[in-house]
């Protein structure tokens, strides 16, 4: 698991910050349903900026980098 994070980095935009964390995993097509998004935070398998996060509310803002599986995504406002 040594490999270079920012190769496999995409950067997902959204219109306006905050966003809940769970929003932007469906959104970002990371998972299938806002149910599944729910389910994977709770269980801790979401890292938020290098962070286990297990509040599926948490506020996202542009410039955070969330992981989840083999995907790790960064956020950025137009």
């Amino acid at each position: 698991m040594n490999t270079d994070v920012s190769e496999k980095m995409r950067e997902v935009e959204i219109q306006e910050e905050p966003i809940e964390l769970y929003k932007i995993l469906k959104f970002a097509s990371m998972v299938q349903s806002g149910g599944e998004a729910k389910f994977v935070i709770a269980e801790g398998l979401v890292r938020v900026n290098g962070e286990v996060e297990t509040r599926k509310s948490k506020k996202i803002f542009s410039g955070d980098i969330i992981e989840f599986e083999e995907e790790t995504i960064r956020i950025i406002t137009k």
